[in-house]
This record gives structure tokens, sequence and C-alpha cells, in this order.
């Protein structure tokens, strides 16, 4: 039967090359150039995914990690900061992740590109973060995206806007993979070209590429021929993921045989965070764990708050020069996610794809830092945006900080229904943004508006039946209230 299974192996890792041989032949040029470089790292992880039998971690094998592997936020910012601020800052370089469309928030072109706050968007802001540290402290901390194929073009139309700006700005693209029939386990794609038909034939694998692509791009290199020491990841739609110079501190002056490669900035989990990753200690290392490696029979345990208390929220501080090392040595394993789809024609495929924070078990002296919540503020859906577009917070260069007139640091539980799912149908629906500084719970269903400088306090929950409309007149102050889809409105 082994045998059997290893022929068939074979046989498949044969018929996938000749696969991409023949894809590499329908272009010729920068294009062929740059696929000939994808195409290996699909290789690699594709031979790999036809090896791996069964969830890839044992659950017995899984220990908590050492007490010191996880160093609370406020032992690391209790050290203080050194004089020379500037010095650590120029050795820094903030990649932000930027593969993502809108879709799912009913946008066309990058996420990046949506106004979050007073007709700025996601980029916006993070330039303006960047441009007030390099004012503040006389250094040249540059900005790289990580663009996929999907953001690319547009991302770079609107980088001139930031030419008088004082934030040097790189860009590399993520690789693109084929997508696989889930029958076949061949490519769909017929040609290399995006054009038309062809373009559901692609994906970008995943934020674990970043390691890869930035090697492959030659940006590294020329970060570090610039003497730039470590990057600063996050996912540029965490606006709560702004440099941390305490962090930043914390690694540059590390001794150095206990140089400490990789941080990842973890937080504690909440109810809403029970399917992030987590870290655990396996093999004697720190590694990532994800709800898609964990066996079904243990997937309960893994979303438990008590066993597993943290969740990795994505910022993460590496060292170049070990990213360049790995990669030279081929020494990156990262575990594979197999991520189903169904293209738009009912076709079934499998994206093979990488997370970036998987790498952490492959770098030296790796470890967590526990971070306030408050350095985890994403916006994927439109109840993250209206949270972020309230009285909650207050921009300053960029940065976003709970406002101190809330009495209490976390953020209220927001749930808008399916009315509210696209950007421009939440915006017609809000007046303006309500006052929500003593809010704890929103839920609103339904063909609901809202009216001007509404306020809304405790638990306040709108339901417009099927057929309904709830207008809620301006200037109303909600209090622990439920109204429903006859107006009947009831003190909760």
């Amino acid at each position: 039967m082994a045998q059997f299974q290893e022929m068939m192996r074979q046989q498949l890792e044969s018929s996938m090359h000749t696969e991409l041989e023949k894809l590499l032949d329908t272009s010729t040029g920068a294009e062929r150039e740059v696929s000939m470089k994808d195409f290996e790292g699909f290789k690699t992880l594709y031979h790999r995914f036809l090896q791996v039998k069964g969830p890839s971690v044992e659950w017995i094998k899984i220990q908590r990690p050492p007490e010191d592997s996880i160093q609370p936020y406020d032992k690391i910012s209790a050290r203080g900061l050194p004089e020379n601020v500037a010095d650590c800052l120029n050795k820094l370089v903030v990649v932000k992740l930027n593969g993502g469309l809108g879709t799912s928030m009913g946008c066309k072109g990058p996420k990046s590109l949506i106004s979050v706050r007073n007709e700025n968007t996601f980029l916006d802001l993070t330039v303006q973060q960047i441009e007030h540290l390099n004012k503040t402290y006389n250094t040249d901390v540059p900005l790289v995206l990580m663009n996929s194929f999907n953001t690319d073009e547009d991302t770079k139309k609107i980088l001139q806007k930031y030419t008088h700006h004082r934030v040097k700005i790189h860009t590399f693209n993520q690789s693109r993979y084929p997508r696989i029939n889930k029958e076949s386990l061949l490519p769909v794609s017929t040609k290399l070209s995006m054009n038309g038909q062809s373009a559901e034939g692609w994906y970008p694998p995943g934020h674990g590429d970043i390691y890869t692509s930035f090697y492959n791009s030659g940006v590294l290199d020329q970060l570090i021929a610039q003497g730039k020491e470590y990057i600063f990841v996050s996912n540029i739609d965490n606006l709560g993921a702004t440099v941390d110079l305490h962090i930043l501190h914390h690694l540059v002056s590390q001794p150095n045989g206990k140089r400490c490669e990789f941080i990842m900035e973890v937080t504690d989990k909440t109810r809403a965070d029970v399917k992030g990753g987590t870290l655990i200690q396996y093999d004697g290392k720190l590694r990532l764990l994800e709800i898609a490696q964990v066996p079904k029979a243990h997937v309960d345990e893994f979303k438990s708050v008590s066993k597993f208390k943290i969740f990795n929220t994505n910022n993460l501080w590496i060292s170049l020069a070990a990213i360049k090392r790995l990669q030279e040595q081929k020494a990156m394993d990262l575990e594979i996610i197999v991520n189903p789809k169904t293209l738009d024609g009912g076709q079934n495929v499998i994206q093979l794809e990488t997370a970036v924070g998987a790498a952490i078990k492959c770098f030296d002296n790796a470890m967590g830092i526990n971070v306030p919540r408050s350095r985890f503020l994403p916006v994927k859906t439109t109840s993250d945006l209206l949270l972020v577009m309230s009285n909650l917070y207050s921009l300053d260069a960029g940065s976003l900080t709970m406002s101190p007139k809330r009495e209490f640091p976390t953020t209220p539980h927001v749930k808008l229904g399916s009315s509210f799912t696209k950007v421009q149908e939440y915006l017609t629906r809000f007046e303006s943004i309500p006052d929500m500084l003593e809010l704890d719970h929103l839920t609103v269903s339904g063909d609901v508006t809202l009216g001007k400088n509404v306020s809304l306090k405790g638990t306040v929950i709108i339901i417009a039946n099927h057929g309904d409309r709830i207008d809620i007149p301006a200037g109303s102050m909600l209090e622990n209230k439920i109204v429903s889809g006859n107006l009947r409105i009831m003190d909760h």
C-alpha cells in the first residue's frame, strides 16, 4: 500500500511539473521570469502537501510555553527608553501586509484604500504615523508594502501622492500560485496571463510567503545594505499596530549571543477571539498553533479561554539578517494551510497557503510579548469600522487612541446586520456616527437608519422585522433599549 501511494505521489508531482512547464511556455519575458521563481516556491509547497498525512501536530506533545518565553508588556516597558531612540529607529523598517481586497466590505480595489477616519484611508494613516516618527526623532524609517497581484497596480498609482512626505516607500509583490483542481490535483489555469477567465486560476499564497518574496525581490538585500536590522510586520487593516519604541528597544539592546530574532505580539483572548492562533511549546521550540492544525476532537479545547489564554495579533518583529540566513539555507519550514474554495463556475479548487507567524519556530531566541488589547484593532467588517469612526477613539498623527472619556478600556461589542455589510450602504444608514462612549453592546438588524447626533448607552438592540423599517430620529438617546419592528421601545 505504502509503495503504491509513493508511486501515485511521484506520478502527481511529475504531472504537476509538466503542467507548470506548459504554463511557462504560454508567456515570454519578465512575466515568465517572475513565474519561474514563483513556481519554485509552489513546487516545494506542493511536494510537502502530497507528503503530509493527518494534522501537523500531535496533541499529546503540546506543552504550555515556558514562563519566560512570553513576557508581559509592562515588564518590557518598565526598562524605559534609551537616550538614543533615533539609533534604534534607524535600524527599523515598517512592513505592511497589503495583499487584500476590500470585497468583503463591498469595495473594489485594495482594502488599504478604504476611508476609515476623516477621509483618511488605512494607507494614509500608516504614512502619517511613520512620517510623525521620522520628523520627531529625525530618523529614516522606511515603509515597505507587500502587495499582491490584486492590489499592486492600484496601490502604486496612489503612492504618487506621498512623494513629498518624509517617508521612503518600497513595494514588492507576493508570489502568484496556481489554484489546484480538487479532483485532479493539477492547475486549473491553462495560461500564465491574468486576463478574463484565467484570472480565476491564480491566488496569492497567504502572508507566510513574505519571506520568499521579500528575499526574491531584492528589497531585503537593499535594506540590509542600508544598515537596517529589523522589520515590524503587521496587517495594514490593524489600526492598533503602530511602532512601539519599548519593544524595539528590547530587541536592539539584547546581548549578541542572546539576540532575539523574532517577537510575536500576543494579547489576552476574549470570547470573540476563540479562533485566533496561539503559542505553544512543541519539540522544545515556541510554535504557533492555528485552529486549522487542531485535530477535530480537540477543537473545543483549543477554543477554551482558560487553557489557551492568548492569541497572535500578527504584529511581528523579525531580524532581517535571520530571514536572509534562513532563506539561503532553505530552512523555512512553515505548516501548510489547505484552503478549499469554489470558483464562480462551481469548480472546487484548493489553495496551498502559509502564515507569517508560523515561522517563529525557525528563528533563534524567539519570544512572545503579551501586549495591551489596544495594539489589536483590526477592521474586517463595517461593525469594526463603526467603532474606529466613532468618538471612542481620537486620532493623532495617524494613530488611534481610546478616548480618556471612556470609563473602561474594553471596546463595545457591535453586530451590524446584512443591510450594513457593504461600506456604501453602511454610510447611507448613519446621518452621523452615534455617540458610543458609554455603549457596551449594540445589535442592529434589518432596514434601520440612524439620524444625526444619536447617542447609544449600555445595551442597545434595534431589530426591524422583514418588510418593516425603523428610523431612529435625530438627537435620540437610547440607553439599555430594545427597539423592535413595530417601533415599540422597551426598557431593557
